[in-house]
């Protein structure tokens, strides 16, 4: 399910989606990784924005 945009509530930062481009910006921007870094990582532990924080600090 994509992200409506017309919904004004906060976003869920919670999850990671990769596969919408604004998301990945931002967390790539935030994670301080390239696309494929945060793309591995969310293949390798899941979509918990926690959990590839965890996984990225590791490496």
């Amino acid at each position: 399910m994509s992200d409506n945009l017309q919904k004004s509530g906060q976003q869920d930062r919670s999850r990671i989606n990769v596969h919408e481009e604004w998301e990945v910006r931002h967390w790539t921007e935030a994670l301080g990784v390239t696309r494929e870094e945060l793309e591995k990582a969310v293949s390798e532990v899941g979509v918990s924005a926690e959990a590839v924080r965890q996984h990225l600090k590791r490496k």
